[in-house]
């Protein structure tokens, strides 16, 4: 799977997206041919090389002729599904520029359809957001995953006047991202950026596994001593398909509990999410007998699994770990079978399945009403299973 890495060290604006990604090989003559399909016409795109702190990077400056105009979200939706861009491109293109009106929307307290994106909405951010879904298209990008973002510190001037680094919007459009801040006083990631990243990128962490093919510099407007101003990407093929995340280990041990409980005790953390949990018998000190009990979870999880165990259990204290975790791909697919409908988990590396698995559940109920060996009936909707094509 072809896979861009987004390196959002020095944060990521729109202007810095375009000129990484003509740096790794985006022709700019056919960004242009493309963005030229726009039914807009009144602005210049140049790029040019340029160092930052040693390091050659693709600047690029969109520059407007004439007084721009505040549009709303409408005006700019009118103006990109009106132009000859492919579907996907339009899709794509729309979709950002909608999380970035929802994320104002919701620091002004309006409707999204009220909002005016003052700098934003202006033709330079039409043309980079529609330029980076563009870019990504034309170099075959099928899957985005992006770093930790730096968003920069300090202030930035703003239709609004002084506002925080990072801005309202900006913060909005980062919610649910891992982000951080050095002491660069300057705004690194801008809301024309965060929307770019958070609307596009499937994952946000560590770089993955991957052969990579290309590496592209795009430079932003500041020069500071401390690092370069620049956005990295990588460009590559994923060596592993297989999704790697962080996940955190939450792990207790009991010997004073009623065995009967844990049974409960699981249903209850599986209903809120646990990704995975299991029992593993231990001998405590003095020699006493007990059981371990381990929760996997999602980070955003463990303050509500962490609750249900202290009041589920005798448990006053756990132990939290982050580890990391790699899964396939899978998916629940339903099947029509000798015994009627049973659904089936289907794992594939994204190019062939790896594994069909009938689900517990159905097969125990068509044992039941058959009145057949539970074994006899999964082993046969497996056979079953096995002819699907993806």
């Amino acid at each position: 799977m072809r896979t861009a890495y987004f390196d959002c060290f020095s944060g990521i604006s729109g202007d810095m997206t375009l000129g990484a990604l003509i740096d790794a090989g985006l022709s700019i003559k056919e960004l242009k041919s493309h963005l030229s399909k726009l039914p807009i016409d009144n602005y210049n795109l140049f790029a040019k090389k340029v160092k930052k702190n040693g390091i050659s990077a693709t600047k690029v400056d969109v520059i407007v002729k004439g007084r721009q105009k505040e549009r709303r979200l409408s005006d700019i939706k009118k103006i990109i599904s009106n132009s000859k861009l492919d579907r996907s491109i339009k899709n794509n293109a729309i979709s950002v520029f909608e999380r970035l009106a929802k994320a104002e929307a919701k620091v002004h307290k309006t409707s999204i359809n009220n909002v005016h994106f003052h700098e934003v909405g202006a033709i330079d951010a039409i043309v980079d957001i529609t330029g980076a879904v563009i870019g990504l298209k034309i170099l075959g990008i099928e899957n985005i995953i992006a770093s930790a973002i730096n968003t920069g510190s300090g202030y930035i001037k703003s239709a609004h006047g002084m506002l925080p680094v990072p801005g309202p919007a900006t913060a909005e459009l980062l919610k649910g991202i891992p982000v951080y801040f050095t002491d660069t006083k300057m705004e690194l990631t801008t809301p024309t950026g965060a929307a770019i990243i958070s609307t596009l990128s499937k994952d946000f962490g560590q770089m993955p596994k991957m052969d990579i093919k290309a590496i592209g510099y795009g430079a932003g407007t500041f020069n500071s001593p401390d690092m370069p101003n620049v956005l990295r990407i990588f460009i590559g093929e994923m060596k592993n398909p297989a999704k790697e995340e962080n996940t955190i280990l939450l792990e207790t041990n009991i010997d004073d509990m009623n065995p009967q409980l844990y049974e409960y005790v699981m249903d209850k953390l599986f209903a809120s999410g646990a990704l995975d949990i299991y029992l593993t018998p231990i001998i405590m000190k003095k020699g006493r007998p007990g059981t371990m009990l381990s929760v996997l979870a999602k980070i955003d999880d463990v303050k509500k699994l962490s609750a249900i165990i202290f009041r589920e259990t005798t448990s006053i204290g756990l132990r939290v770990q982050e580890i990391g975790r790699i899964k396939v791909e899978r998916e629940i697919k339903e099947i029509k079978t000798k015994f009627g409908n049973v659904h089936v988990k289907v794992a594939s590396d994204g190019k062939e399945i790896l594994g069909i698995n009938p689900e517990y559940e159905d097969c125990k109920r068509i044992a039941i009403k058959k009145g057949l060996p539970l074994k006899k009936v999964m082993e046969e909707i497996k056979k079953e299973a096995g002819r699907i094509n993806r």
